[in-house]
């Protein structure tokens, strides 16, 4: 195979740092957070990566350096060395058989000075739940102390004396067991403890009922009943926060509500009710459709996390269980339950307009906002909230708790769970439970004090979201060198989307209409006389479809393709055009290679004509395990094409994700003459800049401006974190080889189009150009002449030791200028002639 050499390191380090420009400028500076690391826990599993693992919850010993986690997969706590946040390390785990039995599950951790708290679930069922707090010496991981929980415990706070702290003593519910609503005994409680001597064996445990009567028939408390909470004879305590007064805050989910408690006396003081909402403008059916025009009335807000903000507020964020969830988060005054602020259906915008939204859950509980954290970094006070099924936490700046900032969203791995800050190093670390298909459970680190965004890449207006994902192809827009097409593949409904500001932004969308067959579009290619060609990878080879696509999205030709009757799944992946009416040609390409050949096809169609050509291309060799393939193909200026070929492994496996350039071979003799590919970038290196999960699906390839563009399809956070990758890695020009533009195809070529237009393709044409708006490809009288600027070109280009030397780009500011004065002169000859 042919490589070309490898671009100057000023070329790569200008892509990476363009691929890294926010969709939007951010005036305030020094506020940001940015992602330095991404830790797989299953890297620190004795079994690696075929070990089951989920980092759910996690605290920090008291220097800082050791984050320490728990995973109820494996049965273990984990120990991480933070030292380093750009580089974290695994120090092994500390597995429950070694402190109790091998059938414990740990719930949550909290560090304390030279000790991590390991609270426990050793419950034998849900009518017999029991549990117990480990007290571990973090430096040699040996049990000190174990405490007996009155029930089955969910998490842990401590108090900033360290006098104190509280469990929530949940007793959850069995959703199997009847209706799987409430009430079902023992009713939950508060455990505290005392921890008022030098020693854990002189630590003491107390216990602070919620309910009356007996364990195995609960009577609510008037407190509670009064304060209206949902079935009060059956209290379900969920997370727990202390204030700086040694007041905790507990939420109780399933019983909609929020009780205060004295630690010093355990009593409880007060207690009410977190109400309902009813919202506008969300996503409410599981159809394939990103459309927030539903609406939810009188929705119970069940909150999850809730942390103190300051003493005197109480923030919750609102997941919602049995009966309801709010798909945001509220801000109570504490004193008296009343709302001071509420997201209504802004958390959820937040996901449309960042691409985040979890479409698959929509019927049900939306974004679900699970976990909620709030410290002080450099004298703010900021709010962490997690989207659970959006695989994002939403920063706000809390200065006013009546009137909350949003500040920025931070791309995360599936199930956000644990929000840690530890703002003494400046830092915020987010474990994220589920480990699932590709994408592994993860422990990440964010750095405070950027002093602009590092995510999104690719957003749209989040007061007036255009939803998008599952970006499966991408085009440059003939008539609009600051627009690009992208289109969405069958995760959701077909739609064309328009990206404009250089294509960081998503302007507008539109459905693609009249197939008849259910569309799974992956590439598009705007027509130069407006519409589209759009690639349809059917189930079997035979289903493949072109399909053209006018201007206001209806499918107007359907095109099956010769040949692929073998071919199973795998099947077109991307698609091309070049020149326009009898000259238009099709070129596209299959992701893999047929039975029984060791070449991925490309294949060019005529349409004047109806002819089709196919052409061979070799894939590099797969690592072990995987496989590789094309999913995408564009044109270049000068008549060759470029493909994106990658792996289909995502994060620290991924090996392979490259952008090849290629001519199609004319005059072959053979049916399926090979091309001869060039590699032009290894975009990995892009796609893990950011420090995240490096995403599998790198679809989008398209050269707009003089500039290329990629983008990612985060497979409709379905199974994938959700992360959408937009990056331009420079000029074209420098990442690919151009010669002299290729004359458009004429009557004389063998296997080109007669001059006669078909006339259907005639009419169509400029129908469509009127509908979009878009003007037919120019048609200067006066041209700048391709070969006077390719004799300029290899004339001013230094030697290749210079070019290695990162100094190639020098050339093209003598060569500029020269090309800005033809160009000058041809347009004032075109202007004279057309003055005539």
């Amino acid at each position: 195979m042919h490589r070309k050499p490898i671009k100057g390191a000023a070329f790569l380090a200008a892509a990476i740092a363009a691929s890294l420009t926010p969709a939007a400028a951010i005036a305030d500076s020094g506020e940001y957070f940015e992602r330095v690391a991404t830790y797989p826990v299953y890297q620190n599993h004795p079994d690696g990566a075929a070990s089951t693992t989920a980092a759910e919850i996690s605290t920090v010993s008291a220097d800082g350096n050791t984050l320490i986690y728990s995973d109820a997969l494996s049965r273990s706590i984990g120990f991480l060395d933070i030292s380093d946040p750009a580089k974290p390390k695994g120090l092994g785990l500390l597995g429950l058989h070694q402190l109790g039995s091998a059938e414990d599950e740990p719930t949550s951790v909290a560090a304390y000075g030279q000790y991590v708290f390991v609270v426990v679930n050793t419950s034998a069922s849900y009518s017999e739940p029991s549990g117990r707090v480990d007290v571990v010496r973090i430096a040699d991981r040996t049990l000190v102390h174990s405490f007996d929980l009155p029930g089955q415990p969910d998490s842990i706070a401590i108090s900033a004396d360290g006098a104190y702290a509280g469990i929530a003593i949940e007793n959850e519910r069995d959703e199997d067991a009847g209706d799987g609503g409430l009430p079902q005994a023992p009713a939950g409680s508060i455990a505290i403890m005392d921890l008022d001597a030098a020693e854990p064996s002189g630590w003491s445990l107390r216990e602070v009922p919620l309910t009356a009567g007996s364990r195995t028939a609960p009577v609510a408390l008037p407190m509670l009943k009064d304060a209206g909470l949902d079935t009060p004879q059956d209290p379900e305590p969920e997370y727990v926060s202390i204030n700086a007064a040694n007041q905790l805050a507990v939420t109780l989910q399933e019983n909609n509500g929020v009780v205060l408690i004295d630690l010093a006396e355990g009593k409880i003081t007060s207690a009410f009710s977190t109400g309902a909402v009813d919202l506008e403008g969300v996503d409410t059916e599981e159809d394939g459709v990103l459309e927030a025009s539903g609406s939810l009335s009188g929705i119970p807000r069940e909150p999850d996390a809730i942390s103190w903000l300051g003493e005197g507020y109480l923030a919750t964020a609102n997941e919602g269980d049995w009966k309801g969830g709010s798909r945001g988060f509220s801000i109570f005054d504490a004193a008296t339950g009343e709302v001071v602020w509420d997201a209504g259906n802004s958390f959820e915008q937040l996901a449309l307009s960042h691409g985040l939204y979890p479409e698959h859950r929509a019927g049900k509980k939306g974004v679900e906002p699970e976990g909620l954290a709030i410290a002080e970094f450099d004298g703010v006070d900021y709010g962490f909230v997690a989207s659970e099924r959006g695989n994002f936490v939403a920063v706000y700046d809390l200065s006013d708790p009546s009137a909350p900032r949003f500040v920025q969203v931070l791309p995360t791995t599936n199930g956000p769970e644990g929000i840690l800050p530890i703002p003494e190093r400046n830092l915020l670390a987010i474990s994220s439970e589920t480990d699932e298909g590709e994408v592994r459970s993860t422990v990440a680190l964010y750095s405070f004090g950027a002093n602009e965004a590092q995510f999104p890449q690719l957003s749209s207006d989040a007061a007036d979201p255009v939803p998008f994902g599952a970006l499966s192809g991408l085009s440059a827009n003939p008539a609009d060198d600051m627009q690009l097409f992208a289109v969405s593949d069958n995760a959701y409904a077909p739609r064309i989307y328009t990206l404009g500001n250089e294509g960081g932004v998503v302007e507008s969308s539109m459905p693609v209409t009249g197939a008849s067959v259910e569309l799974d579009l992956e590439g598009i290619a705007a027509r130069a006389e407006g519409g589209f060609w759009a690639a349809h990878d059917g189930e079997t080879g035979a289903e493949n479809r072109l399909v053209r696509i006018d201007s206001a999205g209806a499918v107007q030709e359907e095109i099956a393709l010769p040949g692929l009757d073998q071919l199973g799944k795998h099947g077109l992946e991307g698609i091309a055009v070049r020149g326009s009416g009898v000259q238009e040609e099709v070129v596209f390409t299959l992701q893999r290679e047929l039975p029984g050949e060791d070449f991925v096809r490309v294949g060019r169609y005529l349409p004047a004509t109806g002819q089709f050509n196919w052409y061979g291309y070799q894939l590099e060799a797969a690592e072990d395990g995987a496989w590789n393939g094309l999913s995408e193909i564009t044109a270049l200026p000068d008549g060759s094409y470029a493909v994106i070929e990658r792996d289909n492994q995502a994060g620290p496996v991924a090996k392979h994700k490259a952008i090849y350039q290629f001519a199609l071979p004319e005059g072959s003799e053979s049916e399926v003459p090979l091309v001869e590919k060039e590699l032009a970038a290894d975009v990995l290196p892009v796609l893990r800049e950011t420090n995240g999960w490096t995403q599998e699906k790198l679809e989008g390839l398209a050269v707009a401006g003089g500039q290329v563009h990629v983008v990612t399809d985060n497979d409709a956070v379905d199974e994938a974190s959700g992360e959408t990758v937009f990056a331009n890695l420079g000029a074209a020009a420098e990442l690919f080889d151009l010669a002299a533009p290729t004359p458009a195809p004429d009557e004389e070529a063998g296997d080109k189009p007669s001059a006669e237009p078909a006339p259907s393709e005639e009419a169509e044409s400029g129908e469509d150009a009127e509908e979009s708006g878009q003007p037919h490809a120019p048609q200067p009288s006066a041209s700048i002449d391709p070969q006077a600027i390719a004799d300029i070109e290899r004339q001013a280009k230094p030697d290749k030791d210079l070019a290695d030397t990162g100094a190639r780009s020098l050339w093209l500011i003598p060569v500029g200028a020269v090309i800005a004065l033809l160009g000058a002169a041809a347009a004032i000859k075109s202007s004279k002639t057309r003055a005539k």
